[in-house]
């Protein structure tokens, strides 16, 4: 192989012998040179007939070209397309949950969680979800989409929120993406979204209503308005230095899917060729007797057709005629081959086999716990690196500053941390047992094992010391601690054992 790729570029020519003749020395230098210029790697020679398309191309050209198709495609995979939606699911589940909570620091953390819970529930501009419900949406749009926008909308005293903010969740449509180097000024316009001379980002240019409503009417045209960047988060993962637009996470493995539907419904036709049974008959149509409400004689003369024959019939053929059955032969390995695709696709999207199709026949406990926990890796990835400083802290920023803006928040307040929802136990025996010791050996607090569960620590903690008066009220404290050792009938026959040993003496 080695030589196979060196020989065409070291191979000495009529002109390298001709110098080499005269000068030998300088036959040599020329021939060693030359080989210098044959490639180390095997992909980039110019026989290899493959040239990716637009190469060199920046993030932002290749959005411009192909985002939208692939958005519109995505869509429509999740709309009809049952492991695409369940693949979809299952992250929306594994890293958002309920919710990403935060958690609060400063002089009074308490006053701050009670306001904070109380916008919660009104923090939805249109008025259908919650800001945890938000979160979801806003990240299922993002992998679906590629990107998403929030838009904060500023409110007044009179409409009564506990704070005057809301959130609008818009879709990357409302992006008038047709607008470039239109800004005013030494601002450049890209892709809708106009940058500084440092290139960042200071307007987004968003149209009166969203392009493909269809209530708009006809003949009016819709403008496009900026809007300042302090009132947009554009959620999107950049996976390019510089990139400004997000892509699809189905942009992998959208041909694989369209290429396994293709095959999917070439099995259906042949299976549905299968249930029927085909006859082709030779001979004169019109000799044939016709069934009870079939075709006459000399309808199937015209036509070619015998008509239907009922289940369990029998039914006379003119002498001299022949008969062939067509029956396709069924394809082997159809289900192996799909099951194998399905794990490329799934895998190519970031999620297990399992999540994405239910199927569990191939898996045993430890392969399971081995993949869901690099599973939940990557989701910890999302949760840290994309949704906690890209919309859990810029949200949280919005919400403090209208918060101070009607003086219920000190000054020093701040987040201090997230906590992201619980992961849910392999096997709750031997990972209870890992919490205990985690929290045992000072690698975890308390309060945050309780964060990761989904509750509030503090809430629990209140709740476990009304419980504990309770219970020591009614005189059972004793008792139930007792109980929840375990150790309950060991005691009482070792009691007993003592006693009859004692009385024996």
């Amino acid at each position: 192989m080695a030589a196979d790729l060196v020989a065409p570029h070291a191979a000495p020519t009529r002109l390298d012998r001709l110098i080499g003749w005269f000068d030998p020395h300088r036959g040599l230098r020329r021939l060693a040179a030359r080989s210098m210029l044959a490639r180390a790697y095997e992909a980039a020679s110019p026989r290899d007939r493959w040239k990716p398309r637009r190469g060199g191309a920046s993030a932002d050209a290749d959005h411009m070209a192909d985002a939208a198709i692939m958005r519109a495609k995505a869509r429509s995979l999740v709309q009809n397309v049952p492991y695409a939606r369940a693949a979809l699911d299952a992250l929306v589940a594994n890293v958002v949950g309920t919710g990403i909570t935060p958690v609060w620091g400063g002089a009074d953390p308490e006053a701050v969680a009670t306001l904070w819970a109380d916008w919660v529930k009104v923090a939805d501009a249109d008025g259908k979800s919650d800001f945890y419900g938000l979160q979801a949406l806003a990240y299922r749009t993002m992998e679906q989409d590629g990107e998403v926008l929030v838009r904060y909308r500023w409110r007044r005293d009179e409409d009564g929120l506990p704070v005057p903010l809301q959130l609008q969740l818009l879709e990357i449509d409302w992006l008038d993406t047709g607008r470039q180097q239109g800004a005013a000024g030494s601002n450049r316009v890209v892709n809708g979204i106009e940058y500084d001379l440092l290139g960042r980002k200071v307007a987004y240019w968003l149209w009166d209503q969203h392009p493909g409503d269809i209530s708009a009417r006809k003949g009016t045209r819709t403008q496009s308005s900026r809007v300042p960047a302090n009132l947009i988060t554009h959620l999107y993962r950049a996976e390019r230095p510089g990139q400004g637009r997000g892509f699809t996470r189905f942009a992998p493995v959208i041909s694989s899917i369209r290429d396994l539907r293709l095959l999917e419904d070439a099995e259906l036709q042949r299976k549905n060729l299968e249930a029927r049974l085909g006859v082709i008959v030779s001979g004169d149509a019109s000799l044939f007797a016709a069934p009870p409400q079939q075709l006459t004689g000399d309808q199937a003369k015209a036509t070619g057709e015998l008509g239907e024959m009922p289940s369990g019939s029998m039914v006379n053929i003119p002498p001299g005629s022949n008969v062939t059955t067509v029956a396709p032969n069924p394809s082997q390995g159809y289900t192996d081959y799909v099951r194998l695709q399905l794990h490329l696709i799934l895998a190519g999207f970031g999620v297990p086999y399992e999540e994405g199709t239910g199927d569990m026949s191939e898996v045993n406990f430890s392969s399971a716990r081995v993949r869901q926990q690099q599973f939940r890796r990557q989701c910890e990835q999302t949760q840290w690196l994309e949704l906690v400083p890209g919309l859990c802290n810029a949200v949280a920023a919005k919400f403090l500053e209208a918060a101070r803006l009607v003086n219920k928040v000190r000054k020093d307040t701040a987040v201090s941390d997230w906590s992201t929802p619980k992961w849910e136990y392999v096997k709750p025996s031997e990972d209870v047992a890992a919490s205990i010791q985690e929290i045992g050996s000072g690698q975890q607090s308390i309060s945050e094992h309780i964060r990761r569960k989904g509750y509030t620590p503090k809430k629990v903690f209140d709740e476990l010391a009304d419980d504990v008066k309770e219970l020591q009220r009614i005189g059972i404290f004793d008792a139930l601690m007792f109980l929840l050792r375990g150790n309950a009938p060991n005691q009482a026959s070792a009691a007993d054992q003592g006693g009859n040993s004692t009385t024996s003496k």
